[in-house]
């Protein structure tokens, strides 16, 4: 990727809507669009941060494609920092495509995922966890990461990093000023006082930020909820319920589903990662048996469990073993076909299925599922919400960079401790400084760049 080159791409999803946005950065983007742009008044399209009503003309055939509001945005008060046009047209496909390919014919090149925030990161606009906090925008599910991801994007873990990053520059410095003048390391070094500022100002602020990714985490991406149960209890339908449309199909025929579906959904604002299950049971054929494995692998993952139990078929070997299968999980029992004659009492179903939160629904007809999602709320808040929200939720990435230095700090502070060798001490510090400059992107390989732009559409 280079720099020079002008880029462009549409900024806005596809289909037909009110407004679409083709985007073009680069020290082409308004040469470009005057080749193309044919002002509506006497005013050329040329004045900053101001928009201009025209059409879009195709040079060579001189036929209008489309009336556009014209935004020229001159370097550097723009996201790349570089020059930047957006080009306002009706959001309709094929518009769209139009006008980009009459850019693309002018030089301009189809921009790469992420390429637009790419270089807004190369050009010191952002750093690596501004970039982050756009994406976790872009996914935020629950007003929670919303707001977190808002924070990101701010910069307010980079000022956090920052006061980080000087109070390890300056241990270190005390660090090397003592190697460099051993004569005078008690003077110039009190390794009491040292260890101190070491444990509160970074390995503690550190750890917190470790800690606010996990709780955060929920919030992020949601709880995993299984339906597990025989084959034919229900399981579909009640997913289907839940999400309120046909995602999975729904038949007489036992073992219907015979892969995992996943959904997520939001209960009163708080995030689910709903999956209905194949049926445990002795599986038929090889492509069963497959679904069933991945039905257990699922159980294993799962923060919440619902087993369903179809109450208007006498109790089965199947449902103790999966019963068994579940026991030490989170879990609820749903007695399913509340709307069809019972053949087994609520007491039996407590004496072999002991669990606190039994409820009774018909996932076809809707009945009991209001108080259903009422007692999932309540799982969550109750097992899953801490104590109080951190006020930073950090990525995957930074999280495992924060245990790098963690590790790496740890260990400086037992050899400072152990009053071991100061250069073996400075080594330590010096690859936790490393580390932070990986995440903030002062010393970040071309890969980890890429891995973390092409999370970006193409045109952001």
């Amino acid at each position: 990727m280079s720099n020079q080159d002008t880029i462009a791409a549409i900024s806005t999803p596809v289909g037909i809507g009110g407004i679409g946005i083709i985007r073009i950065s680069g020290p082409r983007a308004l040469a470009i669009t005057q080749a193309l742009f044919l002002s509506a008044s006497s005013r050329e399209a040329t004045r900053s941060h101001h928009l201009t009503l025209g059409n879009i003309v195709d040079p060579a055939r001189g036929t209008i494609i489309d009336q556009v509001l014209l935004n020229y945005m001159k370097a550097p008060k723009t996201y790349t920092r570089e020059d930047v046009v957006e080009i306002n047209c009706h959001s309709g496909p094929l518009v769209l495509k139009k006008i980009l390919e009459l850019v693309l014919k002018e030089g301009a090149r189809l921009a790469d995922p992420g390429e637009f925030s790419l270089r807004a990161f190369l050009n010191g606009r952002i750093d690596l966890t501004q970039a982050e906090g756009i994406v976790e925008l872009i996914l935020a599910q629950t007003d929670q990461a919303l707001e977190k991801a808002n924070k990101l994007l701010q910069g307010e873990l980079q000022q956090l990093l920052k006061g980080i990053q000087e109070n390890l520059l300056s241990l270190l410095a005390q660090l090397e000023a003592a190697i460099d003048f051993p004569e005078e390391e008690l003077e110039i070094l009190d390794r009491k006082d040292w260890n101190r500022l070491l444990q509160n100002q970074i390995l503690l602020p550190l750890t917190q930020l470790i800690r606010a990714y996990e709780d955060g985490l929920p919030f992020r991406e949601g709880l995993s909820l299984v339906i597990v149960g025989k084959p034919n209890v229900g399981k579909s339908s009640l997913l289907n319920t839940l999400l309120k449309e046909e995602r999975a199909i729904v038949t007489s025929i036992p073992g219907t589903t015979r892969d995992t579906i996943e959904e997520t959904i939001l209960l009163k604002g708080l995030p689910f990662r709903l999956v209905d299950t194949a049926g445990i049971r002795r599986a038929r054929d090889e492509v069963e048996e497959a679904g069933i494995l991945r039905t257990r692998e699922k159980v294993y993952e799962a923060q919440i469990v619902l087993f369903l139990i179809d109450t208007s078929n006498a109790l089965e070997e199947e449902d103790r073993a999966i019963f068994q299968e579940i026991q030490e999980k989170p879990k609820m029992i749903l007695l399913n076909k509340m709307d069809l004659p019972s053949v087994v009492s609520m007491e039996e179903i407590q004496k072999q299925f002991p669990c606190p939160m039994t409820l009774q629904i018909s996932a076809r007809y809707r009945q009991g599922i209001d108080t259903l999602k009422e007692k999932l709320h309540e799982l969550f808040l109750q097992d899953h919400f801490p104590e109080a929200l951190p006020d930073l939720m950090p990525t995957l990435r930074q999280k495992k960079i924060f245990e790098q230095m963690v590790e790496s700090l740890t260990r400086a502070f037992q050899l400072s401790e152990q009053n071991q060798s100061l250069e073996f001490i400075a080594l330590d510090l010096q690859k936790a400084l490393e580390e932070l400059g990986s995440l903030i992107g002062t010393t970040t390989n071309e890969d980890v760049l890429d891995r973390i732009f092409s999370r970006f559409c193409i045109g952001k």
